[in-house]
């Protein structure tokens, strides 16, 4: 199964810093990669149009946009302590929102069941009025928006394997049931939301979940979150669609991060996704890059998705979680047992 890849040289000329840690060479990294020969036949490029202003406004305020639009054609705009602009960061941003449509649109058309969208900058971090953690817009929030409006789904699951919590998707949906928010991330770290006690408000009570991980856990530990909390809550929610904010920074040598995860363990998650896919929405997952900052680790996990998700490698994933993980494992499902059969 060929696997779409939105992708456009745009995604370069966002450039947040001589020695920002997301830079351009993260997009050549995996290209170089992808371009090898196990991988070159599994793929096919497709290009992202540019979101257009009403779009974007559908999660962010009218003030936000025209902030991030002002930087446009300036060399260095500081909008945050971690996040900077340049003279294309703006259209690069409306070209990875763009990306989002594009991949959903080809998705729906059923030419593809799986795309992943190649972008910079990332997204989950992006608040509502607020650029942070190197995100100007919420690419994977918008990307539900966009399929709950135009393609017109309705229940929708966002499976966010970041190191860092998805602050912005999370408080996009917080109070809606339309969306499944659920994120595995280490924590106490950066930016601070995801305590598992932040389950959403009113009707999207229950809608949020949060699986806070202490630093040092790998892929058997993952998996386990994968197979003992994600997987039934997914079976029972039945979503439409999966989207995924693919950040890779939970990888071993990442320099941010205080994880232990293989490239394979990538893949393992990647196997789970698609079995619910399968099971309840068609097959049909549209991945979003977030963050991964060591060059190697990152292409390397991108290909082993990519196998996985093509169908062209199983992975298996040997060992067993510790007899503590196993008891944080159990407390974990009996907290949101209250809303769900775990």
């Amino acid at each position: 199964m060929k696997i779409g890849l939105v992708y456009d040289p745009i995604f370069l000329r966002h450039v947040p810093g001589a020695f920002h840690p997301e830079r351009p060479e993260r997009l050549t990294a995996i290209r170089e990669r992808l371009e090898r020969e196990d991988l070159s036949g599994l793929v096919e490029y497709l290009s992202p149009r540019r979101a257009r202003r009403e779009e974007i406004l559908w999660n962010h305020s009218e003030a936000h946009y025209e902030r991030v639009a002002s930087t446009a054609g300036k060399a260095s705009v500081q909008l945050d302590p971690d996040t900077a602009t340049s003279e294309d960061s703006f259209e690069a941003a409306l070209h990875a929102v763009g990306a989002q449509f594009e991949g959903l649109d080809e998705i729906f058309r059923e030419n593809y069941r799986v795309v992943f969208c190649l972008v910079r900058p990332p997204g989950h971090h992006a608040e509502y009025d607020q650029a942070m953690g190197f995100c100007l817009f919420n690419n994977v929030a918008l990307a539900a928006h966009y399929a709950l409006r135009v393609l017109k789904f309705s229940r929708i699951l966002i499976v966010d394997w970041d190191l860092h919590h998805g602050n912005g998707t999370q408080h996009a949906f917080y109070r809606r049931r339309e969306v499944l928010y659920f994120s595995l991330h280490q924590f106490p770290y950066y930016p601070g939301t995801g305590r598992m006690e932040e389950v959403g408000r009113e009707e999207g009570t229950g809608f949020t979940v949060n699986v806070p991980l202490p630093a040092g856990q790998g892929d058997v530990e993952y998996l386990a979150v994968f197979k003992e909390i994600l997987r039934p809550i997914a079976l029972q929610y039945r979503p439409e669609l999966i989207l995924v904010s693919a950040g890779f920074d939970p990888h071993r040598n990442d320099p941010l991060g205080g994880m232990r995860l293989s490239a394979e363990g990538f893949g393992a998650m990647a196997e789970v996704i698609q079995e619910i896919a399968e099971e309840t929405a068609e097959g049909r997952i549209l991945l979003t890059l977030e963050g991964g900052y060591d060059l190697t680790g990152l292409a390397e996990s991108v290909a082993e998705v990519i196998k996985v998700l093509s169908g062209q490698k199983r992975v298996e994933i040997r060992g067993e979680p510790s007899a503590s993980f196993r008891e944080y494992l159990r407390e974990t499902r009996q907290f949101f047992s209250r809303y769900w059969s775990l």
